[in-house]
């Protein structure tokens, strides 16, 4: 970890992802702090994903830095992806992600990178103590505490609120963040801070009354799965050998139990009739074993992900180099990703 404080100027960058946000979008910017200690310049940053009631629009009239439109809805974690990508871009020291639904108080920015001005912490996470908020469900209050105890122990970092989106990154913790899942980023990026090697610290973050019901899933049940569907694949992604070695090793040994009972039984002249052990033990040892070489295949293409994440952030450093306009940006989806195109080749 770098103390910033050591560095200067330090910008702060605050993206909000956006979905007809046109209603709760002014109300989030105008409590962002003017000013705060340690902070050289604050910009805000909006991705619109593909809004229908012109929050685009609002966010022009209302003097947002940057605005980033997505000509139709991409989800949450690829725009989240965007706005990281085009907040490096602009010179970001650090990065805030908040909601554009109002759900976080802006007034809690200033504790929130404060960790990572101290040089205390690469990622925070704003801590919304779900198990005390009244706007949620007594099963959801559990679930919450559930799924963030399962994430802690997954990730290997201490949080308290694992599916917050309020949350600050440094700009190295930033430039070392790839999503890969279409949902939400905020466990795959958990995941992979501890992977890392990232600190990763929660902070308690005010939050603000519910305006309407979250449009990232439409039932618990799908937000469940989703999230389980998310975990799964961010711990195969990132610890690829440990989980397929460990599934590999219980099949070798549901495979030796029952060959082990056929040689005992066999040995004491009763093994003819329990060859039905022997064909189910052979099959449980041929799935082990076959598990096992996918977990040393599969720790090679791990190793070559991690290569591939030291030349992205390389190239990312180089695009930093560049100078941007720093004009407001209403740039669409297309647009975007052309122009990383042609820097990437440049």
């Amino acid at each position: 970890m770098t103390h910033l404080s050591n560095r200067e100027p330090i910008k702060l960058i605050i993206q909000i992802p956006c979905l007809n946000e046109a209603e709760t979008l002014p109300s989030v910017l105008s409590t962002i702090p003017a000013h705060i200690p340690g902070i050289d310049t604050i910009e805000t940053q909006i991705i619109d994903d593909g809004s229908t009631d012109g929050t685009a629009e609002i966010a022009r009239n209302l003097g947002v830095t940057h605005i980033l439109v997505n000509k139709t809805n991409i989800g949450l974690a690829r725009s989240f992806q965007k706005g990281i990508e085009n907040a490096l871009h602009r010179g970001a020291t650090i990065i805030v992600n908040t909601d554009g639904d109002n759900q976080y108080s802006s007034a809690s920015i200033p504790d929130l990178i404060r960790p990572i001005l101290e040089g205390r912490a690469d990622i925070v996470i704003g801590d919304r103590k779900p198990g005390e908020n009244e706007d949620f469900s007594l099963v959801k209050r559990s679930l919450q505490r559930f799924g963030t105890r399962v994430v802690r122990r997954l990730a290997g970092v201490d949080v308290t609120d694992a599916v917050s989106g309020f949350r600050a990154y440094s700009r190295d913790a930033a430039l070392d963040i790839n999503v890969m899942t279409g949902f939400s980023y905020t466990i795959e990026t958990l995941i992979h801070a501890g992977q890392k090697g990232y600190t990763v610290v929660s902070v308690p973050v005010g939050i603000n009354r519910a305006t309407r019901p979250s449009r990232l899933f439409k039932s618990m049940g799908s937000f469940l799965r989703k999230q389980l569907v998310t975990i799964l694949r961010s711990y195969v992604m990132y610890r690829s050998l440990s989980a397929f070695l460990a599934l590999g090793g219980i099949m070798l040994f549901l495979g030796a139990l029952p060959i082990i009972r056929f040689l005992i039984l066999y040995a004491m002249g009763s093994g003819d009739g329990h060859i039905q052990s022997l064909v189910l033990g052979g099959v449980f040892l041929l799935a082990g074993y076959l598990t096992v070489v996918i977990a040393f295949l599969s720790d090679t293409i791990a190793t070559n992900r991690r290569l591939t994440e030291h030349v992205l952030v390389r190239l990312r450093r180089l695009e930093m180099s560049e100078a941007p306009d720093e004009k407001d940006e209403v740039q669409s989806d297309s647009a975007f990703r052309a122009n990383t195109i042609k820097n990437a080749a440049n």
